[in-house]
């Protein structure tokens, strides 16, 4: 494969490349879902090929082929040296890449067992047996599924990188739902996503779907009759660390991609709130927020050894003691703030060009737990699990909801609340943020469908998180 991608590499530069990378990579995937105790769908997905980069002037060249000999990969290295030199037409500044050493290595995500070796028919006995749980447990529709990933990929640059890696990823997700006369409820475990990290089988069996199958059914049939959230305009928030996952990804994670600040990213995803000239003195939060892009997190969903310009995997500071002090980017983003690779590139396939995505973005434990958190707050919601979400094109407005509530009265956990909503303004609501759970409640939550780009990639990300409090938040559907 090193053969494959370094004929691309070489094609490219005799073509007039002054900088050239290729990846080979062979890819395999699995979904199986079951529903109401019957699995229904199973997928299973192989490809492979190589995709070439060539930077000529101002602008970057791709072509891929589905094809592993390396007479495709010279053609397709020819092919983006064209492409580079046409795009070129359109003239720009000269694009650098930040400096890098040459990185020659090996790196393999931590597999105990083998999600590829345990069988279908275990595989599918474990979810038509949690779906028929739910279902003697008061849930009208119950759904279960599992998914993996295994991914090889072999990568060469013109400046010496020649790096191999084996991603392995697997993980699973359930849920409940309940149909009332006007209004349906749903509860998943362990989360909406479910939880997924660059990890053998031994992720799910530590998830324990079985255990957690009747209390989530119970869960949303007690939802259909429990009160309504009430609008309030501002009180004291707790959210779950599944929902803090989601509310790091939305409106920390993109908002700091530096393509997204750079307006390299407008047409799909949208750009950004924040400004390079208030790096390294914004206040974004209050001084409890702290959060890294570290893809070195064992088992986390966005980890991996190298990103796929070769730079090797490292944590950044994002915001450190609630001050913005760092973003995610490339060789050549990174270079037009003066600053390294952040090492956040990568493409969801051969077939796709890198691009900036997150790692594992995550906001690092305080000092609290989450029954410290519930003691502490004379009135409040408990809100987890997210069910919506809703942010504008900057990052900047949100508004989102959760599929369980509780009101928090006196320190304690009170009744259950249904349809629960928050809504806030990003600096605004991270400003407000006054209690933080300790490093034993810190999970490494996964994403495995995060879109971004055009043609759209779907990224995998981590999301580590705590329970969180705060302050003045408004909640609920004012009448």
């Amino acid at each position: 494969m090193f053969d494959v991608a370094t004929a691309a590499v070489e094609a490219a530069l005799s073509a007039g490349a002054r900088y050239a990378d290729a990846r080979a990579m062979e890819q395999r995937s699995e979904t199986m879902h079951a529903r109401n105790g019957v699995v229904e769908k199973l997928d299973r997905a192989e490809r492979a090929g190589v995709g070439v980069r060539a930077l000529i002037g101002s602008s970057w060249g791709f072509h891929a082929v589905p094809d592993l000999t390396t007479a495709a990969a010279r053609e397709a290295g020819v092919r983006a040296a064209a492409i580079a030199r046409a795009s070129g037409l359109a003239a720009g500044p000269s694009t650098e890449l930040a400096p890098e050493p040459p990185s020659v290595g090996s790196w393999a995500s931590e597999c105990l067992e083998d999600p590829w070796s345990v069988s279908l028919a275990e595989k599918g006995d474990l979810l038509e047996g949690v779906t028929r749980t739910m279902l003697e447990h008061g849930a009208d529709i119950a759904e279960a599924q599992e998914r993996a990933w295994e991914t090889r990929k072999w990568f060469v640059s013109s400046e010496g990188h020649r790096v191999d890696q084996h991603i392995r990823e697997c993980g699973a997700a359930m849920s409940a739902t309940a149909v009332g006369e006007t209004e349906t409820q749903r509860r998943s475990y362990p989360g909406i996503r479910g939880q997924y990290g660059t990890r053998g089988w031994e992720l799910v069996r530590d998830l324990d779907l079985p255990e957690n199958a009747a209390r989530i059914a119970e869960e949303a049939r007690a939802l259909l009759s429990a009160p309504q959230c009430p609008g309030l305009d501002a009180t004291d928030l707790i959210l779950g660390s599944e929902q803090m996952a989601l509310q790091i990804h939305e409106s920390v994670g993109h908002a700091v991609e530096l393509d997204r600040i750079l307006g390299w990213e407008a047409a799909f995803a949208g750009t950004s709130w924040l400004d390079l000239a208030q790096l390294g003195s914004l206040r974004f939060g209050s001084d409890l927020m702290n959060v890294t892009a570290d893809a070195t997190l064992p088992g986390a969903l966005g980890s991996f050894g190298y990103d796929d310009e070769g730079t090797p995997s490292h944590p950044v500071d994002i915001v450190r003691g609630g001050t913005w002090v760092g973003v995610l980017s490339g060789r050549d983003s990174a270079t037009r703030i003066g600053r390294p690779s952040g090492g956040a590139v990568r493409a969801e396939a051969f077939d796709r060009i890198p691009m900036v995505r997150m790692t594992n973005v995550g906001l690092l434990p305080g000092e609290n737990s989450l029954e410290e958190m519930i003691a502490a707050t004379d009135a409040g919601i408990l809100m987890d699990t997210n069910r919506s979400w809703s942010i504008d094109d900057r990052r900047l407005n949100f508004q989102f909801g959760c599929e369980i509530g509780w009101e928090i009265k006196g320190g304690r956990r009170g009744r259950m609340l249904r349809n629960p909503t928050y809504t806030g303004i990003s600096p605004r609501f991270w400003g407000s943020m006054d209690m933080l759970g300790d490093r034993s409640e810190w999970t490494f939550w996964g994403t495995p469908n995060c879109g971004k780009g055009q043609p759209q990639q779907i990224g995998h990300t981590g999301h580590p998180a705590v329970p969180a409090r705060f302050r003045g938040v408004r909640v609920g559907v004012r009448g």
